[in-house]
């Protein structure tokens, strides 16, 4: 039995999707907060069930009969560590075999402020003893083009991560990576360096929107905390902002790029164009 959490989440929702291409849904359980957000995976044949991090007593039945377990990083920046450990001691308990975590693009060494969770999730998995394998992903390319519409209309991309290196990936492309981590041979103790076949800087991005909008759009640099600013004022909350900013300028010293092609052996096949992400946005 393969456990994913966060089922009902758009990276989860695709790691099951992987998942049962080449494995009957008799033998996948998807965990989900909201189950009815996970319906269409019931509908298929997958076992949902309620998890809760902040409710430990979720965890046991959650888990019950898994063998290897997906946990992907949960999405309340702050509270990731405590929500981690306590899928990691219920995964201990239940006497997991194989437990795989997405973290982050080289997250002992990245400069990005969001990796401090992360490490002390890594930290916290091999203290545990449990056999894992670390899927370590980098930026999906979504976060990118879902602002090209609201962008487009101003005719400029903003931004502070001067002409730093981008090899980001299709969310889809991380999802099969774990898929094929879960169900591959021998994945103890790997450390997949998840990334995009192609790098390209923001100016490169904005260049193929204009290419195939037809229509005058750049790439705006500028100091970051200006561009905080910028975010703040668009309407979005001082944290968010702040992360977003952090991010970029960890963009600007290369943080989000590696070259290691990691990703497309590890699915086998190329990862998905930046070109055909545009254009899909398009």
């Amino acid at each position: 039995m393969i456990i994913i959490t966060g089922a009902s989440g758009q990276l989860g929702h695709l790691v099951v999707s992987s998942l049962l291409e080449t494995v009957p849904a008799s033998a996948v359980i998807g965990l989900a907060r909201n189950t009815d957000k996970a319906q269409d995976l019931a509908d298929r044949g997958v076992q949902v069930r309620h998890v809760d991090y902040d409710k430990p007593e979720t965890l046991g039945p959650a888990l019950e009969g898994g063998e290897k377990l997906l946990l992907i990083s949960a999405n309340e920046v702050g509270r990731r560590v405590p929500q981690h450990q306590a899928v990691i001691d219920a995964a201990k308990q239940a006497g997991v075999s194989l437990m795989a975590y997405t973290s982050i693009l080289h997250a002992d060494t990245t400069p990005i402020g969001l990796a401090e969770e992360h490490k002390a999730t890594e930290a916290y998995l091999k203290a545990s003893g449990i056999p894992h394998v670390l899927l370590r992903n980098g930026w999906y390319t979504e976060n990118y083009t879902a602002q090209i519409p609201g962008a487009l209309e101003r005719g400029v991309l903003l931004g502070c991560a001067g002409n730093g290196r981008i090899a980001s990936a299709a969310r889809a492309d991380y999802a099969a990576a774990a898929a094929a981590a879960l169900t591959h041979e021998n994945q103890a103790g790997s450390v997949y360096e998840l990334a995009g076949d192609e790098a390209y800087t923001l100016a490169d991005l904005a260049a193929e929107v204009a290419r195939q909008s037809g229509k005058p759009f750049v790439y705006k640099d500028m100091p970051c905390e200006a561009f905080q600013a910028a975010l703040k004022e668009a309407g979005l909350p001082d944290g968010i902002a702040t992360m977003l900013a952090d991010s970029d300028a960890a963009v600007a010293k290369n943080a989000l790029f590696d070259d290691g092609r990691a990703l497309s052996r590890l699915i086998g096949r190329p990862t998905t164009p930046l070109a055909d992400m545009v254009k899909a946005v398009l």
